[in-house]
C-alpha cells in the first residue's frame, strides 16, 4: 500500500488502476446512498456485482447509474431481493444464490437502518439488532461456502459503536428502556464482532473480514430520525466544531456518498489483507484503539476495545446461532 489515502479520498481515486475484470462481488443495500456508489464503483473497473435490496423496485430506479457503468466497463450487475429483517428471505435469497454455483470474491454487508422507533423484525428482534447484525450474520454465514480462497467480507460498522457494547442478556431491550442510538450502538458493535470471528474461523484459507465505519454522511440512513433527535445532533456537531476551532483545528464536515464508500471498497480491494483482517477501518486506514473513559465523541477516529475482544465476538457468535436456529464454521 504505497499509495495513501484519507478522510477525502473517493471510490474513484481508491480503485484507479485497479482492473477487476473477473472478480465477482455482493454488495448488500443497493437501493440507496452507499450502496449504489460501492456497486458502481466495483463495475466501474470491470466487477460483475450482484446487488441485493429489499425493495427491488427502488433499487432498479436507483441503480441506473450501475448498470450504466457496468455498460461502459465489461462489467455486469444484476439483482437479488433481500430482506434482513426476515430470516425467511435471507434464506431464500442464500438458496437461490447457492443453488446458482457462483463464487465471489468480494462480500460487502452494507445494508442497515438506524435510529428507528422500537419495533421488531419478523422473528421478533429489536429491528436495528436483527437487521444490522442477525440478518447479515445469517446471510454471509449462508453464503460463506461461495467465498473463494483469499476472499474478503467487509462489514458497515460506525462510530456509533461507542455508544454502546452488545447486550447478550437483552438483545431486544426487555429489561431495559429503548434508546434509538443505543440500539444502533449494539448492532454497529455487533458488526465488528462479527467481523473479527468470522476472520479467525476462515482465515486459514485466505478469506479475511473487517469492519469500516464510512464516516458522517448524509444519506437515508437518517430518514428514521426524530426531529428533536436530529436537532440535537446538529447542535453537537455545532458545539463538537467549536472546540475544535478553539484547538485551531478544522471543522468537522460530511463526506460525499464517494468518500464515505471509499474505504469500503479501500478495505477489500486496496488494502493488503493482513493488515485488514479482524480489523476496523475508517478514513481508508485501519484505525487505533480508543481508550476507554473516553468522551462518546463519534465525530472523532478510534474504535473501542470491546469492538474488537476475540472472547466477545465467540460470545456473540454462540448467541447469534442460536437467535438464527443455524450453527456455523
Amino acid at each position: 500500500m504505497t499509495q495513501q489515502f484519507g478522510a477525502t479520498s473517493t471510490t474513484d481515486e481508491v480503485l484507479k488502476g485497479f482492473d477487476l475484470t473477473g472478480q465477482r462481488a455482493l454488495v448488500t443495500g443497493v437501493s440507496a446512498g452507499l450502496g449504489v456508489e460501492t456497486a458502481r464503483a466495483l463495475v466501474a473497473h470491470g466487477a460483475h456485482v450482484v446487488g441485493a435490496a429489499r425493495d427491488l423496485a427502488k433499487a432498479k430506479e436507483a441503480t441506473a447509474s450501475v448498470k450504466a457503468a457496468a455498460a461502459a466497463s465489461g462489467g455486469s450487475f444484476e439483482l437479488v431481493a433481500l430482506d434482513l429483517a426476515s430470516f425467511d428471505s435471507v434464506r431464500a435469497c442464500t438458496d437461490a444464490l447457492n443453488k446458482d454455483g457462483r463464487p465471489f470474491d468480494l462480500v460487502i454487508a452494507n445494508a442497515g437502518v438506524m435510529a428507528t422507533p422500537f419495533d421488531k423484525t419478523t422473528d421478533g428482534f429489536e429491528t436495528q439488532f436483527g437487521t444490522n447484525h442477525l440478518g447479515h450474520f445469517l446471510f454471509v454465514n449462508r453464503i460463506a461456502p461461495l467465498m473463494r480462497d483469499g476472499a474478503r467480507l467487509v462489514n458497515l460498522s460506525s462510530a456509533g459503536h461507542r455508544f454502546a457494547e452488545v447486550d447478550l442478556d437483552d438483545p431486544n431491550f426487555e429489561k431495559t428502556p429503548y434508546e434509538p442510538f443505543v440500539a444502533y450502538g449494539r448492532s454497529k458493535t455487533a458488526n465488528i464482532l462479527f467481523a473479527v470471528a468470522f476472520d479467525a474461523r476462515h482465515r486459514d484459507r485466505g478469506v479475511r473480514a473487517t469492519a469500516v465505519h464510512p464516516g458522517g454522511i448524509q444519506t437515508e440512513l437518517g430518514r428514521y430520525m426524530e426531529p428533536s433527535t436530529l436537532e440535537a445532533m446538529i447542535a453537537r456537531i455545532e458545539k463538537i466544531n467549536e472546540q475544535l476551532a478553539a484547538e485551531g483545528k478544522p471543522p468537522f464536515e460530511f463526506k460525499t456518498v464517494p468518500q464515505g464508500a471509499a474505504t469500503s471498497v479501500w478495505a477489500g480491494v486496496v488494502a493488503r489483507s493482513d493488515a485488514v483482517g479482524g480489523r476496523y477501518c475508517e478514513d481508508c486506514r485501519v484505525s487505533d484503539i480508543a481508550p476507554d473513559g473516553t468522551e462518546i465523541n463519534v465525530m472523532s477516529g478510534g474504535v473501542r476495545a470491546y469492538a474488537l475482544d476475540p472472547d466477545r465476538a465467540e460470545a456473540l457468535w454462540a448467541k447469534s446461532e442460536e437467535w438464527v436456529g443455524e450453527r456455523f464454521r
